[in-house]
């Protein structure tokens, strides 16, 4: 791949996890009784046969990791879990007090923040108020993310007790400069003893998070993280880029300086190193910034062309709802977005009130719908195809115009016979570029100040 093509593509762009993107929701158009009226919609379409999602946000953590940008709150006072808990599991009721059957959930994942600070007690209990509500899917595959350096083996038995057998271990790198940098000390003990005990007691996937383009970060680093992970073969690996976001508010990208990060054709690099070791070592690449072994659902998704990609990244099943649980989780109905407020204190507050606590969304158009399809497809199969008659307003040969220069450097193939593009292999990197050119969002309305992360 030319260095040349990086310089010239690489430029704030979305992650595509939804279309509209968020920045890009009409909150003019959208309400909470909207929100509602596509919950119940898509409930009803297809909670008895396909089954719902679940994301369930837990955001405390007791340090901050400088390299993350979610929503979380630090404290070290876990008297915080219970009161959480509580008001996760009356949300929880008030969406089930709107329809007249059972969920059932065949997606569940628990994300943070840090689910590991919680006790395994309390994880216990989150579970049963969730399931005294709801069933599981005969196909259902439920989640969590640890952190090395608190998951228990206790946490984890009472977890799979519970009908989780996927487990997201965050390593990011193994330097130790550049984990005190990012304020994540974690020796490769931690992650190589919860890792053991994941497949001891039954896991059936065991995923390690790294990260490529990090403050002080050299080849050399990558290769030896790579290295170590090797000794322990997890199922999945994310190699996720570094997303250097330092103006959102509370974000806390302040461990390091801008000078301090490898940038442009340094910080591919690191990720053309990080792949091609990834396939020496079995592992195959799917979608963007996953790798996973022949083995895993992930890779078995990607054959079947049944992979998907939501809030919650990329998943092995597809769901048309899911709900999303806690301060500042997101909900899709495929429909509809809507966002819960982003303090636990004004989340507390609104539920406890006996409110749902969304405080901004957006009801999709027909227009966005077929955008968002679009989208889904290049992000998750490289390639997508249309009938034309299906662009209401902006007519495909306008989308296919914008890629006519990516066409020209080899980063796109467009076949108007069958109608059709599709994405080269060594042309992955630009996946997101080449989604901006149908963002009809974001062509009309380009930001003057930026709003998203480097796109290579």
């Amino acid at each position: 791949m030319k260095n040349s093509l990086i310089q010239k593509y690489n430029i704030p762009g979305p992650r595509y996890t939804s279309y509209p993107t968020v920045p890009y929701w009409d909150n003019n158009t959208f309400s909470k009784g909207k929100w509602i009226e596509t919950f119940k919609k898509s409930f009803s379409e297809s909670n008895s046969e396909e089954g719902i999602s679940v994301y369930i946000h837990l955001p405390f953590c007791e340090s901050l990791c400088t390299f993350c940008a979610c929503h979380k709150h630090i404290t070290k006072r876990h008297e915080v879990e219970e009161e959480y808990i509580e008001t996760v599991l009356k949300e929880w009721k008030l969406y089930v007090a709107l329809v007249d059957e059972k969920p059932i959930i065949k997606e569940l994942h628990l994300g943070g923040g840090t689910p590991t600070f919680f006790s395994k007690e309390n994880l216990k209990y989150l579970l049963d108020g969730i399931f005294k509500f709801a069933e599981k899917h005969p196909e259902s595959e439920f989640s969590f993310e640890g952190h090395p350096n608190n998951t228990t083996k206790e946490q984890l038995q009472t977890l799979y007790n519970c009908g989780f057998t996927r487990v997201s271990f965050g390593v990011q790198d193994y330097n130790e400069k550049v984990q005190k940098a990012i304020h994540r000390v974690q020796p490769f003990e931690a992650v190589a003893k919860v890792t053991k005990w994941s497949r001891e007691i039954g896991y059936t996937s065991v995923s390690h998070d790294l990260i490529f383009g990090l403050p002080h970060q050299t080849k050399e680093n990558v290769i030896h993280s790579i290295n170590k992970t090797k000794e322990l073969q997890p199922d999945r690996i994310s190699f996720y880029s570094y997303a250097h976001v330092p103006w959102v508010k509370g974000v806390g990208q302040r461990g390091f300086n801008e000078e301090d990060l490898p940038k442009n054709d340094e910080k591919r690099e690191l990720y053309e190193v990080g792949k091609e070791l990834f396939a020496e070592l079995g592992y195959e690449e799917i979608g963007m910034d996953h790798f996973a072994l022949k083995t895993d659902s992930l890779y078995k998704a990607t054959i079947k062309k049944t992979l998907h990609r939501n809030f919650m990244g990329y998943t092995a099943n597809k769901t048309q709802l899911m709900i999303g649980l806690g301060m500042s989780a997101i909900s899709d109905s495929w429909y509809g977005f809507a966002q819960n407020v982003k303090t636990v204190k004004e989340y507390q507050e609104l539920v406890n009130e006996g409110e749902i606590p969304v405080f901004r969304g957006h009801v999709l158009t027909e227009e966005d719908v077929i955008i968002r399809k679009h989208i889904l497809n290049m992000m998750c199969h490289f390639s997508t195809s249309w009938e034309e008659e299906t662009m209401k307003i902006n007519t495909i040969e306008t989308h296919l115009s914008l890629l006519k220069e990516m066409e020209e450097d080899g980063l796109v193939a467009i076949d108007l016979a069958s109608k059709s593009l599709s994405i080269p292999e060594k042309a992955r990197p630009f996946v997101r570029n080449i989604c901006m050119a149908f963002d009809v969002r974001l062509l009309d309305n380009k930001p003057k100040t930026q709003l998203f992360s480097m796109t290579v």
